[in-house]
């Protein structure tokens, strides 16, 4: 009788596994020559980076493609979806929506030495236009900076914003743009106006300086005074990949007191109630689930980050006591109906955050399922 059939030396498969792998890299790296030539086209011809209707078909085309290979369509989706993002950053990169005929401007940065100073002016060098950075070891001073350039960007901490807004406004060109960072926007945009008669307007970059790629990243403006300078900003952003997002001052405030102050807030109070349970983390990491582990994950990259940045965020929101508030009294109902264990008000606590969320809990549901298993795989 016949024993077992031997196959190839596990070492043999791994090194064709690995000179496959390489040849993969390869077409990729051809795809990516491919997507500059795209980019070039997509220039000149005055078109959008991104496609909706051209990545519909592609993904669609690719998950009956790997169905007929006897592969996850799934997996494959996921893929292409992640190859696609990195296409278009990189059609980004090679100025694919930026005019041919491109006027540059001066732009001067105001706090450039900063996390998101370097980050924007990037941006705009990368663009090809000038930029001036300003900051507290610079010889070039702020008010220099602001009479010479064309688009005055104020990257400092928020409780000096307003400081120094008043110092430069005067200094700047009738014809030219003010512009801030800031995550509240009210007082800034109204000291903005004030204290210049140049173009005026709030901009909130909803990313911190250390994302990977600006593709997909999201933009709030706030409109000032000056619609010529507006739709300047408008077309540079979106031609970096980023996705605006148009709001009065009000309307911004009133969205960050839920976006930022609500999610920080909840994430400190978790830290600081594990921190002050006393139970060891390694001990909980050895029965953590994918959800917990993401819990984890955010508030230590949260405690991670600088005080100083998250303190003003939170406090100079004009609607920080009424979140604070509103939080306080939730989790005082939430620990009463646990202590009292009454399943019947759970139950209704339950059906009544379920109507608020109504039909994106069935996208949470899918996206979650998504980051949690490639959560998984990481680990």
């Amino acid at each position: 009788m016949d024993g077992p059939r031997k196959g190839r030396p596990i070492e043999a498969l791994r090194a064709e596994i690995d000179e496959l792998d390489g040849e993969l890299l390869e077409l990729l790296s051809r795809r990516m020559s491919l997507v500059a030539e795209v980019a070039a086209e997509k220039r000149t011809r005055r078109m959008k980076v991104k496609d909706v209707e051209r990545e519909r078909t592609i993904l669609l085309d690719r998950r009956v493609l790997a169905e007929r290979l006897g592969l996850s369509a799934d997996i494959v989706e996921s893929l292409f979806r992640l190859i696609l993002w990195a296409s278009r950053d990189h059609q980004a990169a090679l100025r694919a929506e930026v005019p041919l005929d491109l006027q540059v401007k001066t732009v001067a940065v105001i706090g450039g030495h900063g996390g998101i100073g370097r980050r924007m002016a990037g941006l705009f060098r990368d663009l090809g236009h000038e930029v001036l950075i300003v900051d507290l070891a610079t010889q070039l001073s702020a008010v220099e900076a602001a009479r010479k350039a064309d688009v005055t960007l104020v990257c400092v901490p928020i409780e000096v914003t307003e400081r120094v807004i008043r110092e430069l406004g005067p200094h700047v060109p009738r014809e030219a743009l003010l512009m801030d960072v800031t995550s509240v926007k009210q007082g800034p945009l109204a000291a903005m106006l004030a204290a210049t008669q140049a173009s005026v307007l709030g901009t909130h970059p909803m990313f911190g300086p250390g994302v990977h790629s600006l593709q997909g990243q999201r933009v709030v403006l706030c409109p000032g005074r000056g619609d010529a300078w507006a739709a300047w900003v408008r077309q540079t952003f979106a031609s970096r990949g980023l996705v605006i997002t148009e709001a009065s001052a009000e309307e911004h405030d009133r969205a960050m007191a839920t976006v930022q102050v609500l999610t920080h807030f909840q994430t400190q109070v978790v830290g600081l109630t594990l921190a002050r349970l006393g139970a060891p983390l390694s001990e909980s990491l050895k029965f953590t689930s994918p959800a917990y582990l993401m819990e984890l994950y955010v508030a230590a990259r949260h405690f991670a980050q600088d005080p100083a940045l998250y303190g003003p965020i939170e406090m100079m929101n004009p609607l920080t006591q009424v979140v604070t508030s509103t939080f306080q009294q939730a989790t005082e109902h939430v620990a009463e109906i646990l202590t009292q264990r009454d399943q019947n008000r759970f139950i209704a606590m339950f059906e009544e955050v379920r109507g608020f969320f109504g039909e994106f809990a069935k996208e949470a549901t899918e996206q979650s399922k998504f980051m949690i298993d490639r959560l998984v795989e990481r680990s």
